[in-house]
């Protein structure tokens, strides 16, 4: 789904919700994670994917705290595909989509370079969404139709370069097809490219300009229900690689193509279409 451009109201600053969300993130992230920065043993899923006892405390105090917000059920990325996809089907009054560490393989390795997810969902839309840095100490939220923020401050993005040939992509190789991968990795159409590791923060850093275009070849909803909303309150675009309507896309493997500039959008996406 392409968004968005409208003129939105000025910002009136976070719900109590939000608030109340972002609050519940911070202490999950001061108390569970960050004391095991460095220090903690991880071992590997089923899907070759690292987990740790930070990812599973700190899901099960969010879950905790969250409840206590609202009270509908958690689907959480430490649980096994099973219990997700029960949840997803009966969520659709709303329900918590969280990863709490997303980033595991830097948190492990001390690359600063991870973030604390959340997002709630309605209908099966994200509504409201957090994702929270805790080196950084940066938090960027949304609510639906209420705009974007980062540290609460309405987050604006810097201006972007007058054309694709110019712009610092984040580009995911390891997920797309092999002629798209090729041309990227020989013919890139963009002066410069960055992957690190952690697609909550690459919408989060489109959203803000730090990248000015995204493309990934693969997310699970817990990689962008947060932080599909605060790119597109923020004023930018998405659609998968597929079709115009990111909404359309298997939210269990959901490609992704985006900047926050919707002349770099643009031109993005044709030259990803064209290969």
């Amino acid at each position: 789904m392409e968004r968005c451009g409208m003129t939105r109201p000025a910002a009136r600053g976070m719900s109590a919700m939000l608030k109340a969300i972002v609050a519940a993130v911070k202490l999950v992230a001061a108390e569970e994670i960050m004391p095991r920065y460095l220090k903690v043993a991880h071992q590997r899923k089923s899907d070759g994917s690292l987990c740790t006892e930070a990812d599973v405390a700190a899901q099960t105090a969010l879950t905790k705290k969250l409840q206590a917000i609202l009270n509908v059920p958690v689907m959480g990325e430490e649980m096994s595909t099973a219990e997700q996809h029960a949840i997803w089907q009966s969520g659709s009054d709303g329900m918590w989509c969280i990863d709490p560490i997303d980033g595991t393989s830097n948190f492990v390795r001390g690359l600063p370079y991870f973030a604390v997810s959340i997002a709630l969902l309605r209908g099966g839309k994200s509504v409201l969404g957090v994702v929270y840095d805790p080196v950084k100490d940066e938090v960027f939220a949304a609510e639906l139709g209420k705009g974007a923020f980062l540290n609460g401050e309405k987050l604006v993005g810097r201006e972007a370069p007058g054309s694709l040939e110019q712009a610092l992509a984040n580009v995911d190789l390891k997920r797309l097809g092999k002629k798209l991968a090729g041309q990227l990795a020989t013919h890139p159409p963009y002066a410069s490219q960055r992957n690190f590791g952690a697609s909550t923060l690459d919408w989060c850093y489109t959203a803000t300009g730090r990248y000015d275009v995204y493309l990934h070849g693969g997310q699970k909803l817990w990689d962008y229900a947060a932080g599909l909303l605060i790119l597109q309150e923020s004023g930018g675009y998405a659609c998968c690689i597929e079709s115009d309507d990111f909404e359309r896309g298997d939210i269990w493997q959901r490609s992704v193509i985006a900047a926050h500039d919707k002349k770099l959008f643009d031109e993005w996406k044709k030259w990803i279409r064209a290969q």
